[in-house]
């Protein structure tokens, strides 16, 4: 068991290095077919080759190496490669798998997770383990990879992939979009959105910007997400750097959706989300903060999810901090603090933010006290050694995994006191402390 969150999903014995897709995709009936080409390397003898793939999907051909295996078979939303002879430690291995069906998420404690069809295109919501719902993976956050996407679909849609469109072919019927991914990512931000878009350019940022969008919601989306560039600049100023090339694209999809979500250099979000009243403000904050923390710093478990949602939770705070301080609404950070601790003091506290357990790692409660705790620790350090850890942490671990030890441990490194009451307070205990 990789992880005791996902006990089903993440394979051992070996670590991928690149993922290319070759699909196919019909829209009209969610059909989608193709070949999957993974770069991996042993880290273990292995005899057995596992990837995490949804029953849904029917492998039709399997090479490791370019041979045939011994055999393959797909159960329980894995397939297994038996290999012609067993595999030492440090080999390198390509693995080929040909595949197609019809799509669907997986059902979870979570909800779905995964591909799902629109009213007129699709999407992936793939947090935490919907990646192998389309494609062959080892399906865990820990398990990161370069990728290009190479997908085929009519042509009155348009696709967005992770990574720079390097090439878009159309040809009789179909349009052939092609997407490099180089920066390792975690299998469950990998995604490919499908829809009757159109591409809108974002200007006066220092990171390209872009969206994806149905024509009819062009003009709300403009007046809902004018601020996004400014929420750009604050985030490199107090984060660092954007951690990617690519730059940064946000699709709103022609359907409603419950919650936006993060991918690897995009966010996902509904129409219901462009309102014309600047509703989800907050949450286009939240998604462009977790381009630093949780799709580029990642978390090695779920269990520490709150590396991922307590920042980004605390990202919002800053962003109406700063326009509060400029006079433009908003609210004080100090504020925005107290509002919601009141309201963690007043909801039950069986939460352990360090480990909240599978069913309860999206409670809104991991992100308030996760936010909540980033807080207190800067009112302990104070602000310049608060925001340059932020910046070391981000810098240090950029596309890479980390847990709560990290963090603990970096902290340490900006104060001469022990911080360890404050980690037991606010990471492993229960009761919620004083602010």
């Amino acid at each position: 068991m990789i992880d005791p969150y996902v006990p089903a999903s993440g394979n051992d014995g070996y670590r991928v290095s690149h993922y290319e897709l070759d699909l196919n995709y019909k829209v009209a009936i969610n059909r989608l077919s193709g070949t999957a080409r993974i770069s991996a390397v042993t880290t273990d003898a292995l005899d057995v080759f596992s990837l995490d793939l949804s029953d849904a999907l029917k492998v039709t051909k399997v090479t490791l190496n370019g041979r045939r295996p011994r055999g393959f078979r797909a159960v329980d939303n894995k397939l297994l490669i038996a290999a012609a002879s067993p595999l030492p430690a440090g080999a390198e291995v390509t693995i080929t798998v040909g595949y197609r069906g019809s799509p669907r998420p997986h059902r979870t404690v979570w909800g779905a997770v995964g591909f799902e069809e629109l009213t007129d295109g699709a999407l992936v919501a793939g947090q935490p383990n919907g990646a192998s719902s389309w494609y062959p993976c080892n399906d865990h956050p820990a398990a990161k990879a370069g990728y290009r996407i190479r997908i085929s679909t009519e042509n009155d849609y348009r696709v967005i992939c992770n990574g720079r469109l390097t090439s878009r072919r159309a040809g009789p019927g179909q349009t052939t979009w092609t997407y490099e991914q180089p920066e390792p990512t975690s299998s469950y931000l990998v995604t490919v959105q499908i829809g009757r878009y159109d591409t809108v350019p974002m200007t006066d940022t220092p990171v390209p910007m872009r969206a994806a969008l149905p024509p009819r919601l062009r003009a709300v989306f403009e007046h809902d997400f004018a601020r996004q560039p400014q929420m750009m600049e604050l985030f490199v100023e107090l984060f660092g750097p954007y951690p990617l090339d690519s730059g940064y694209t946000v699709v709103v999809a022609d359907d409603d959706l419950e919650i936006p979500l993060e991918a690897q250099g995009v966010s996902i979000f509904g129409a219901n989300h462009c309102d014309g009243e600047c509703g989800a403000e907050r949450l286009i904050a939240h998604e462009l903060a977790h381009q630093w923390f949780g799709n580029s710093v990642t978390a090695r478990r779920w269990r520490d999810i709150w590396l991922h949602e307590g920042f980004a939770c605390y990202a919002e705070w800053l962003w109406f901090d700063r326009l509060h301080a400029r006079g433009d609404g908003g609210r004080a950070v100090d504020e925005s603090a107290r509002h919601y601790h009141r309201r963690l003091r007043s909801a039950p506290q069986d939460l352990v933010l360090a480990d909240p357990g599978a069913r309860d790692m999206f409670d809104d409660r991991v992100y308030k006290r996760g936010a909540l705790t980033l807080h207190a620790l800067r009112r302990h350090i104070g602000d310049e050694r608060f925001f340059s850890l932020l910046q070391e942490w981000a810098r240090r671990h950029r596309h890479g995994n980390v847990d709560t030890d990290d963090f603990t441990a970096l902290a340490a490194d900006y104060t001469d006191e022990p911080l360890q009451p404050l980690w037991d307070a606010w990471l492993y205990a229960t009761a919620v402390p004083e602010l």
